[in-house]
Parts: structure tokens; C-alpha cells; sequence
């Protein structure tokens, strides 16, 4: 029987914890069921104002409240929500809520508690040895298992089967001995989490019944009876949720909490989401900035998407969609200074027009858009995010003089591979636009990190310092005039005509 109370031995040195089952009970432990240690975890994380889930963005006032609620209420949860939205990073992080490690009958196949065996094996062995039966300490992460529903897993996977070489080593078909556990049993005082619960078959989900309600499982029409002790999580679509959705609905009624949980609310939030997750530290000597706006137009592409009437909302568009485009657009940015020999890059619109290699797949079409339209919604996705970012802070009116150098017949082409005061040089012709330009840098991408020209080194100027100081400049310049371009050819007050590998701009 299982008692509650504390585990004073979790966090001493393996070395110095008891390794018989003597030894364990002298040593004052006592046994707590999983569900119970989580609780008591919980308690003392918010007691002390740790994190429950660090790493994990926006969910603070949302999805937390309702875990911690269900942990504290002793519930098994299941992660309903659309893809990209943290749910089986959750699952997994549900493992620090376990102790260090907890004692087990050395050698048992389900993890027994040396106070209260349940498996044929610990029993006899406990049985035969009392006080000498060895112990072995098991850690929090061999206590997780994960299993994808798929339509091919079978009850055999998840609660066992009867093992034949075992019963052609001799055992006798009606022993307990000759069983073979699945991952439901072998996740005993653990966490067992399947991800895609309807994709389960209902006949496997009938299966989980006796699971979820008496907390046993009986194998092959064995006597047998195991009483296990689980904390049973798991994930799947809202859309599968429904009463037409593939989850029986006693099944449903079994799960004591149900999290929903959801995409960034705001997107600031998901800039900071794509921030910590993009792969940014490079290491081909190449440093890359990007400025707030590019950050800000990937961002708002991937919000445009879950709204748009030509994708499948009912899929959803993941948050891997912004952290793959915001690479993307860091990766050509990092090309283009290694094929000009630079150190340095800032990240331009023209980078852009790479984003649909990291969105194709992302983004689940809806059926009368289907047909190699993919790539051309990526693009005015794209082209609707740069208006709106525009139109928080900027209008057309602000550039008349912009305008006036395209309709007096200035163009501008662009191939995304030039340099800065390259591409710069035909506004030079435009009066005053290069301080107008300066002046809308320091607004749409406030620096967090200047290298001041008059930087000094043990008393002395370096100019390397100096001059890449004044190429990152000029490049972010060139970044905020390619901006204009395109936020301006939105508004349909000039041309963009693609040519080859060029784009020209002009009226």
C-alpha cells in the first residue's frame, strides 16, 4: 500500500542511498504515488516562485493556470491545441515535476516499489530475499515514456502480450512470467503521454478504459491484475476533438483535465518565441542583423496566414513557420557577405523572396486553392505583412519625393547580391532622402547594439572597428530604402516588375 508523505533521500549522492530494501525502510522513506510527488513538486515550486515551465513564452496567464490547476487536482490532462503550439514540449517538461530519482526493485521490468510490488517478479523476489531484495534508483527522465499514436499501434504495444520465447524457455503459458509488458505497465509510478490520441484505432482507445478509470490492465485474458500507478497525458487537434472528431467519447469523459492551448497572442510575443527558438548563433564568421521591421514582416506573415480565407485554419500554421523563415532570411543574408567577402550583413527585404522553402508544407491549403498556388499566397502573405508593418508608422504622403523620382522616370533594380551604396545610389539624386532615411532607421529598427566610431582600443582608433561601423550603417540604409519600395508598390503608388534575377523598380 502506498503511503504519502516526504522523500527525504531524493537529493542525496547516489553513493549514499540505500541499497537494499532494509536499508531503504531503516533510512525512514516513504513511498508516495506519481500523482501525489507531482503535487507536492508543484507546491514547492510555487512556494519558492521557481518556473514550472521555463523556456515556454505567453502562456503565463492562459495555459499554465489550467496545468497547474490539473496537477494540483491530481487530473491525467490531455494538450488540446493546433500544431506549433508548445503542447508535446509541455509533455515532456512535466518530468521536472518528478524527484531526482526514487528507489525500484533491482531488475524489474515495470519499476516496483520495493514497499509494494505488483509484478510476479518483484514479488517473488522481495518474497524470497525480504530485507537483502537489492534496490535500484531510477531518474525522473527513464520515468517519461512517449508513444505517437499511429493507426498501426495495437494493444500488444501498450499493455503487452504474451511472450513465446519466453514460454520456449520453459515457462508455463498460464504463469504471469511469461507475459511481455507494453509501455503502459513499463511507465509504472512514471508518465505514459501519447501524442495524437485519435489517431488511436477505438478499439485501442477502448483499451485505455480500465486505464484511466481502475488504474489496472489485464493482458490476454490473464487472471492477473496490475494495479498501476500513472499520471496519463496526451495531445491531439481541436478538430479531431469534436463530436464528430475520432476520440470515443467515454474516453473523453475518463480525462480529468482538458488544457487548451493557443498560438501568440500578440506579435511581439511571437518575435520573442522566434528569437529563442531560431538557429541565429552562426559560425562562419559572418555576423548578421536584422532589423525589427524583416522580424516583424516575418512574423506578421505567419499571423495573416491563420486568417486567411485560402488556408486551412482547421490545420492551423505552426509557429516552426516563423522560426524556418526567420533562418531563411539570416541564411541569405549570411550568403550574400560570404560571396562578397564581408564580415558583416544586414538582412533585406529582398531576402524575402527566399521565405516559401521554409513556408511550403506549413501551410495546408484549402482545397479550391490547391495546384501550385502555394508559393504565390507565401508571396502575397509577404507583400500584405510589409504593408501592414508599414502602415503602423508610416504613409505613402511621407514620400512624395519618392514617388515623384519614379513617375520623372528613376528606376531601381534590385538582385538581393549588390552591395549597400550600390543599391543606394540611385536615391542620392533625391534631396534630403538620405537623412529622411537615417531618420526612419533609428524608428523602425532602434539599435541594440552600437559600435561608435570613435571606438578605441588601448588608447588607439582601430579603423577596421570604425569602417565596419560604417558598412553596417550604409546597410541598414539600404535595408530601410528597399523597405519603402516595396511597402510603397503595395500601395500601388510605383511598379515592381520581375526581370530574370532582377527586380526593377519604377513607374
Amino acid at each position: 500500500m502506498l503511503c504519502h508523505g516526504p522523500v527525504p533521500l531524493q537529493n542525496e549522492p547516489l553513493m549514499t542511498r540505500p541499497q537494499t530494501l532494509g536499508s531503504l525502510r531503516d533510512s525512514g522513506y516513504l513511498s508516495r504515488s506519481i500523482k501525489s510527488e507531482m503535487r507536492e513538486n508543484v507546491v514547492r515550486k510555487l512556494r519558492a516562485g521557481e518556473p514550472l515551465f521555463p523556456g515556454i513564452l505567453g502562456y503565463d496567464d492562459t495555459v499554465i493556470p489550467q496545468i497547474v490547476n490539473a496537477l494540483l487536482s491530481q487530473h491525467d490532462m490531455l494538450f488540446l491545441g493546433l500544431r506549433g503550439q508548445g503542447k508535446t514540449r509541455m509533455l515532456r517538461m512535466l518530468t521536472s515535476l518528478l524527484d531526482d530519482e526514487i528507489p525500484i526493485v533491482a531488475g524489474s521490468e515495470i519499476n516496483d516499489d520495493p514497499f509494494a510490488p505488483i509484478s510476479r517478479f518483484a514479488r517473488d523476489l522481495v518474497a524470497s530475499k525480504g530485507d537483502e531484495t537489492p534496490i535500484q534508483w531510477v531518474g525522473r527522465d527513464a520515468r517519461y515514456h512517449e508513444k505517437l499514436a499511429t493507426p498501426d499501434v495495437t494493444i500488444a504495444d501498450l499493455i503487452g502480450e504474451i511472450d513465446l520465447m519466453k514460454h520456449a524457455e520453459g515457462r508455463h503459458l498460464a504463469s504471469e512470467e511469461v507475459l511481455h509488458f507494453g509501455l503502459i505497465p513499463r511507465s509504472h509510478r512514471g508518465i505514459f503521454c501519447i501524442n495524437e490520441l485519435p489517431d488511436l484505432a477505438p478499439k485501442i482507445q477502448v483499451g485505455l478504459f480500465n486505464v484511466l478509470e481502475e488504474r489496472d490492465v489485464q493482458i490476454r485474458g490473464f487472471t492477473v491484475r496490475l494495479p498501476l500507478d500513472l499520471c496519463l497525458v496526451f495531445s491531439a487537434n481541436p478538430e479531431d476533438y469534436t463530436n464528430r472528431g475520432r476520440i470515443v467519447t467515454p474516453l473523453k469523459d475518463r480525462i480529468g483535465s482538458v488544457i487548451r492551448t493557443h498560438y501568440p497572442v500578440t506579435r511581439s510575443l511571437g518575435m520573442e518565441i522566434t528569437r529563442e527558438n531560431a538557429y541565429t548563433a552562426r559560425d562562419s564568421g559572418v555576423t548578421v542583423h536584422v532589423p525589427r521591421f524583416i522580424e516583424e514582416i516575418v512574423e506578421e506573415t505567419s499571423r495573416l496566414a491563420r486568417v486567411s480565407p485560402h488556408v486551412n485554419q482547421a490545420s492551423g500554421v505552426s509557429v516552426r513557420m516563423s522560426v524556418a523563415n526567420y533562418e531563411n532570411v539570416i541564411s541569405n543574408a549570411e550568403r550574400r557577405a560570404l560571396l562578397c567577402g564581408e564580415t558583416t550583413a544586414v538582412a533585406r527585404p529582398a531576402d524575402l523572396q527566399w521565405l516559401p522553402p521554409s513556408s511550403r508544407g506549413k501551410v495546408e491549403l484549402t482545397i479550391a486553392e490547391e495546384g501550385g498556388e502555394e508559393d504565390r499566397l507565401i508571396q502575397r502573405l509577404v507583400e500584405e505583412a510589409t504593408k501592414v508593418i508599414f502602415d503602423q508608422r508610416l504613409t505613402p504622403k511621407m514620400f512624395r519625393s519618392v514617388i515623384e523620382f519614379f513617375e520623372q522616370g528613376g528606376k531601381v533594380n534590385v538582385t538581393g547580391n549588390e552591395s549597400a551604396a550600390e543599391f543606394l545610389k540611385p536615391f542620392d539624386k533625391i534631396p534630403g532622402f538620405r537623412k529622411q532615411l537615417q531618420e526612419l532607421a533609428a524608428e523602425l529598427d532602434p539599435p541594440t547594439q552600437t559600435i561608435a566610431p570613435n571606438t578605441t582600443i588601448a588608447g588607439h582608433v582601430t579603423e577596421s572597428l570604425r569602417s565596419n561601423a560604417a558598412q553596417v550603417e550604409e546597410a541598414r540604409l539600404a535595408s530601410v530604402a528597399e523597405f519603402l519600395l516595396d511597402a510603397l508598390y503595395a500601395h500601388n503608388r510605383l511598379n515592381r516588375k520581375p526581370q530574370g534575377t532582377i527586380t526593377q523598380y519604377g513607374s
